[in-house]
């Protein structure tokens, strides 16, 4: 791998984390569609790396008060879940990141080999375009993050396990649940945002020993720089972006991508 193919996969990875695209989708296809050599397993990872340190850097105020509400949450004088968002969310997203740890354990060894098939990424994609476009259509968009409830969140959660498979995306499927609960798009997505932090942190504790395993120092370097970078930007504008749009480019992206898929596969 090449400085300039470490550029372009973290730039992929960091839109495709947070736009709801399929990051592992795009991971997959880029070196599929370009002949580049796949840079496996322990890249992917060294991107997801990335990406997190976006949301740590980008959410450093919410992080640090989510901290601080689960502190004063452990203590029946600082208790105060019904009137400190903090205190109720941090709870929250751990419920929510419970479901998607564990079936992603269990499905690991098929997300590292069977699910990493074109075809079934062109189905992924193309499938959940229509689904996303569908609860952004028919959802309230009414509710605040402020009323989100356990319920709500272990919803998202058991949604977020879908992403195993790459093309379904965990953060398209976390807004698409956001959204079918009620949630306004901005607060589905930032809900999805800050619960991408303990899932990613998780999932590079457990395979840190591959960490960029098969690669040199430079391209790691950069594509966890750009996978940073891009990660950072692509949260400030969807929710920008989400403020006054809906999710209908993202639907029709995944169906363009989808048949790209298909005619390159039916060439070759």
């Amino acid at each position: 791998m090449n400085i300039f193919q470490a550029f372009i996969l973290g730039m992929v990875q960091g839109l495709g984390e947070f736009l709801p695209i399929s990051s592992s989708a795009h991971l997959v296809i880029t070196p599929w569609l370009f002949n580049w050599k796949d840079p496996g397993l322990g890249f992917d990872l060294a991107l997801h790396w990335g990406t997190l340190l976006a949301v740590l850097v980008y959410f450093r105020t919410d992080i640090r008060d989510l901290i601080r509400g689960f502190w004063h949450s452990l203590f029946k004088s600082t208790r105060n879940f019904e009137n400190n968002i903090y205190q109720k969310l941090s709870w929250l997203l751990i419920l929510a990141s419970v479901p998607g740890a564990v079936i992603g354990k269990l499905l690991e060894e098929h997300a590292e080999k069977t699910f990493r098939n074109p075809l079934l990424i062109a189905f992924t994609l193309s499938i959940f375009g229509f689904i996303i476009y569908a609860v952004d259509y028919l959802g309230k968009k009414q509710k605040n993050l402020d009323r989100i409830t356990r319920k709500d969140a272990l919803l998202v959660g058991l949604s977020q396990a879908l992403a195993i498979v790459p093309g379904v995306s965990r953060s398209g499927s976390t807004m698409a649940m956001g959204l079918l609960l009620g949630f306004k798009r901005a607060d589905a997505a930032r809900f999805s945002f800050l619960m991408s932090a303990p899932i990613i942190f998780g999932a590079g504790l457990v395979k840190a020993g591959e960490f960029g395993a098969g690669v040199s120092y430079g391209p790691l370097i950069v594509g966890f720089i750009s996978a940073a970078i891009f990660g950072f930007l692509s949260i400030k504008y969807l929710l920008k972006f989400l403020a006054s749009h809906d999710f209908k480019v993202f639907a029709f992206y995944r169906l363009i991508v989808a048949a790209l898929i298909l005619i390159v596969y039916l060439i070759r």
